[in-house]
Order: structure tokens, then sequence, then C-alpha cells
């Protein structure tokens, strides 16, 4: 009997390791809200990391961050260094690019829980007296991440905070004069 069961669990892990090996080798997030001002009143707001925070969803998760900002006030360069509890982890952020009005280019390094280095984007569309805002996040899965993929649903979890942070750029873009 115990000789069935050892192999049923054998069977399991391989059947999970081999669907994990099936997963893709990348993930992406995307989430976009419709802000009821100019992308002029939206944009400082991201590409100023320390305005970025007041409205950053994973910068409200721990509200005992350690944090601090180095390289220019905004723009290209500027960079933010945090360090929270487990819900926040410890990374830096930092603008790639921007383009006023237009887009912000950061890249994520995380060093806790786990290491990943990925690529996030927020790109703003006037569109009918409104700007359609796009907060979108990209990278690398090496295969350890694709088991926990197996069991986590990354989109739901990651663009779940990327919905409240965009309810909140909402709010403080649409009171701004």
């Amino acid at each position: 009997m115990l000789k069935y069961i050892g192999l049923g669990v054998l069977l399991l892990i391989a059947g999970v390791l081999v669907l994990a090996g099936l997963r893709p080798d990348t993930f992406q997030v995307r989430r976009s809200a419709s802000i009821k001002a100019a992308p002029e009143q939206i944009f400082p707001l991201i590409n100023d990391l320390h305005r970025f925070n007041t409205w950053n969803p994973f910068e409200k998760k721990d509200p005992n961050v350690k944090r601090s900002y180095s390289g220019p006030e905004s723009g290209k360069g500027a960079a933010y260094a945090f360090d929270g509890n487990k819900d926040v982890g410890k990374g830096t952020l930092e603008i790639l690019d921007s383009a006023p009005g237009s887009r912000v280019t950061m890249s994520l390094h995380m060093v806790e829980p786990f290491e990943v280095r990925n690529r996030v984007d927020f790109t703003l569309e006037p569109k009918a007296g409104a700007t359609e805002v796009t907060w979108t996040m990209q990278g690398a899965v090496p295969y350890f991440a694709k088991i926990i993929h197996l069991f986590v649903n990354m989109d739901r979890m990651v663009g779940t905070q990327f919905e409240a942070g965009l309810a909140s750029l909402k709010t403080i873009a649409e009171k701004t004069p």
C-alpha cells in the first residue's frame, strides 16, 4: 500500500514539474483607468517618486516602511529604496526614462522576499476629456516562479493592487487644480 501512495506522490510531483515547465518564460500584468484630468496634471504624480508614493498601494501595506530617495527630484535617474514588512519586501524603484505628459518607465529590483527585476511602465493617453492611464509590469519568470504561478494567480494578486493604486491616483489627480 505504501508503495502505491509513494508512486502516486511521485507522479503528482512529476506532473507539477512538467506543468511548470510548460508555463511562459515571461509575465505581464496590466491595468488601466480613465482619469478626468489632463495628462500634464497626472504626469508629475508618477514622475516624482515622492508624489508617486502618496498613492502607491504597495507603500500603504506597511506604515513603518523604511525609505530613501536618491538621484534627481523627478524623472530619469530618480530612485526610491524601500525596506518593509513581508507584504512590501525590500528593493528599489528607479525611473529609467520619462516623456512629459505621456509615459514613465521604471525598473523594479526586488531583493526580498525573492530577487526579481521587472520593468514598470505608465502610459498616459488623452481620450475624450479624460486621460487613460495604463500601469504595466513585466518580467522574466524563472522555473521556481513558474511552480509558484501554478498555485498563485500573479495577474489577480498584482492586478488588484494596480487597480487600487489607479483608483487612488484618480482621486488625487481629479482633485488637483
